[in-house]
């Protein structure tokens, strides 16, 4: 990451602050133990639906607080799971007798984190659900895989069911279909530079690394195809092949950067998926092109692209209003 680098401690709080600072009227940030939520809490009862996530993934999870996703989000240290106390705290602002739902990406410290959660909570009158993110394809057993884009998309799902007024029991499992029904791979074009960790030797330029995670987890170095387009075709295959798509089935592709890549890259890269897709006789009927899941600076991108029915399509286009996503 150029400039400032974001290290553990007094930065991250900074940056927090500033979030809300820049959305006085969306969001509050909860110090001691740390947790960022609604300026507004809801005013009628409905599921609460939480997510926590070590910081250098922004917008990931904070950036998605707000009416139609999430009710609070638990920022760590970078790439660090928030704590327990963090998560209890924040179930106990936002949730009421309807319950919460917990997004949960696949990492051991996250899935520790909301299982301790769950003990610290005991018998308290709060009815939790769990929603496990597990959607990278570079990891053949689906039961490693970690969490990727369908973070956003489950959490912006079960968002739009708990403003619908869903019992917990259907907002968890229409998160859980969505999950279920998306898959992601990330290539990155540079080595991640950790915070206070040392540096990686920088990738060549007519290299990349296939199938990396968001924590600056190496993937498979390969030679860069002398035309880059062959790249993207290949991430469109490995996306189709795994969810088993069939042609006219409506789907949402997402392509996020890793934090380092500009733009203008990211629609040159959009272009080529969408076009390879639809070569497929696929059908993109929603698309995001942006920054939505980071590596703190990484370059490269996170393709994301998820099977969807009608119900899940009405889901998605209900109204938001996070600092991210928003219509």
């Amino acid at each position: 990451m150029s400039g400032v680098a974001l290290a553990p401690g007094r930065s991250i709080t900074a940056s927090l602050e500033g979030m809300v600072l820049a959305y006085p009227d969306l969001l509050q940030f909860h110090r001691d133990p740390d947790y960022v939520a609604w300026a507004v809490p809801p005013t009628e009862e409905k599921v609460a639906v939480i997510s926590g996530s070590g910081s250098g993934h922004e917008p990931l999870p904070v950036g998605y607080v707000g009416p139609g996703m999430l009710d609070a989000a638990c920022p760590g240290r970078v790439f660090t799971s928030p704590s327990p106390v963090q998560l209890v705290a924040a179930t106990r602002a936002v949730a009421q007798e309807a319950g919460a739902v917990y997004v949960v990406k696949n990492y051991a410290g996250g899935v520790m984190t909301a299982e301790m959660a769950l003990d610290l909570l005991g018998d308290e009158a709060i009815p939790v659900r769990t929603v496990l993110v597990n959607d990278d394809v570079a990891i053949p057993d689906p039961a490693r895989r970690r969490g990727l884009g369908a973070a956003v998309l489950a959490s912006k799902i079960a968002g739009a069911a708990a403003q619908a007024g869903l019992p917990l029991d259907q907002v968890a499992d229409l998160a859980e279909r969505m999950v279920q029904n998306t898959r992601s791979l990330g290539v990155a074009t540079d080595a991640c530079t950790l915070a206070r960790a040392g540096i990686r030797e920088p990738l060549p330029p007519d290299q990349v690394e296939w199938g990396v995670g968001i924590h600056g987890e190496p993937g498979q170095v390969r030679p860069l195809p002398k035309d880059p387009v062959l790249l993207l075709e290949e991430m469109a295959e490995a996306l189709r092949a795994d969810l088993e798509l069939r042609p006219g089935e409506p789907l949402l592709l997402m392509l996020s950067s890793l934090g380092g890549t500009p733009q203008a890259e990211l629609y040159w890269a959009f272009r080529h998926l969408h076009r390879t897709l639809q070569a497929m006789g696929l059908s993109i009927a929603r698309h995001l092109v942006g920054t939505f899941i980071t590596c703190l600076g990484r370059g490269g991108w996170i393709a994301t692209l998820a099977r969807m029915d009608g119900q899940l399509l009405e889901l998605w286009d209900a109204p938001v209003h996070t600092p991210v996503l928003h219509w």
